[in-house]
């Protein structure tokens, strides 16, 4: 192939649907820090701790709520970043569906929210551009993770055209007295030169979510199901109470796994259901929910208990690719350079299809300006 045909196709990897590669690379580049612009905008999701207290137990925060709306039945409890308040999901009479921000220094109930939250809408509006769920999968999230085709093709023809794309490390120039289309090329070209290892991350992290959604389309499970409690575990004949509270299964989550980090905690729904315990640990590029544990509410047994030794290899990759993907393997600091990086992505995004639309037009005025000349001459004669 030709430099010039290169360069068609590095534009169409991108140009037919560059409005949705864009949008997507901007909400992608939020969401990163969607945690963080929480906390910068509602001062009820702040877990301030002026007296530098220690975090209070999650069953004594469940129990604060259950204090306050005494009818209540809990559901669901989160963690997030010790400066992120902890949030319990709960529905009582008036509430069919309430999340309360409770302050896990203080054991203050700041807010409930009885709506989306930021965090959630950012993650969603990204990954699967809010289109409803339907049979096990998502237009949305389709066209999404598709854009990792794209990606791939337009970072392979890139450094195909860009043959010394080193050189935007050891001679950065960006020209930006020659000209519009000078600028726009340098910065697409240096943008693009630097974001190599970016492109790449976000490539394979989204190729594994388009694999990901074509098996929970053909119904083939990751992980499977939690088990359910036998019957013969269930004390027949008057209204049965579980024994283990919800203090006990997390003391048992904790022997068994002592670094655990609890982030997401499911109660037991009906008499065969269990405690399921998420959270993550001292393995630095998996992700919070890289322990799970079932644990029985009758007996206090563990039926399952999975973490990154005894993981497949499937399990494994999907409990990297977020950390990689939104950049929290350390924290804000990584953070950081994913938003940077997603910045860029996106202004890359915008100076391509700007740097093909001048040529479009310069082309389409070099084809005009012979049939003028002919209109012209005709005119004259």
């Amino acid at each position: 192939m030709t430099q010039r045909q290169w360069f068609k196709l590095h534009g169409w990897c991108s140009l037919p649907i560059w409005i949705l590669f864009c949008f997507i690379c901007i909400t992608g580049t939020i969401a990163v820090f969607s945690h963080e612009l929480t906390w910068l905008f509602n001062e009820n999701a702040r877990a301030v701790n002026p007296e530098n207290l220690p975090a209070q137990p999650i069953s004594e925060l469940v129990a604060t709520v259950k204090d306050q709306f005494p009818t209540a039945n809990v559901t669901t409890v989160m963690t997030f970043e010790p400066y992120i308040i902890n949030a319990v999901v709960f529905s009582d009479e008036n509430i069919p569906m309430g999340i309360a921000y409770v302050n896990q220094y203080t054991g203050e109930i700041q807010e409930v929210n009885q709506g989306i939250t930021f965090i959630n809408f950012m993650r969603s509006l990204h990954s699967w551009l809010l289109f409803p769920w339907q049979d096990g999968y998502s237009v949305g999230y389709y066209l999404v993770s598709a854009m990792s085709f794209v990606m791939i093709g337009a970072l392979v023809t890139g450094l195909v055209i860009y043959k010394r794309f080193w050189r935007a490390y050891s001679q950065p120039k960006i020209r930006a007295k020659q000209g519009k289309k000078t600028l726009l090329t340098d910065l697409h070209k240096h943008g693009g030169a630097w974001s190599i290892w970016f492109l790449i991350v976000m490539s394979l992290t989204g190729l594994w979510y388009f694999t990901q959604q074509v098996l929970w389309h053909a119904d083939i499970d990751i992980e499977e199901h939690a088990p359910l409690v036998e019957v013969s575990d269930i004390p027949m004949g008057e209204k049965a109470q579980a024994p283990v509270s919800f203090e006990d299964a997390l003391l048992i989550a904790e022997q068994r796994f002592p670094d655990i980090r609890p982030s997401f905690i499911m109660m037991p729904e009906h008499n065969r259901d269990m405690f399921k315990i998420m959270g993550g640990g001292n393995f630095i590029f998996y992700d919070q929910y890289s322990y799970r544990l079932d644990i029985n509410p009758w007996n206090g047994e563990i039926a399952r208990a999975v973490s990154p030794d005894n993981m497949n290899t499937v399990q494994t990759i999907q409990h990297i690719v977020d950390p990689l993907h939104y950049g929290t393997i350390g924290g804000i600091w990584t953070k950081a350079i994913w938003f940077i990086f997603g910045l860029i992505l996106s202004a890359m995004s915008i100076t391509g299809f700007l740097i093909w639309g001048s040529r479009t037009v310069k082309a389409a005025k070099a084809k005009r300006t012979p049939l003028q000349e002919s209109l012209q001459n005709e005119g004259a004669n």
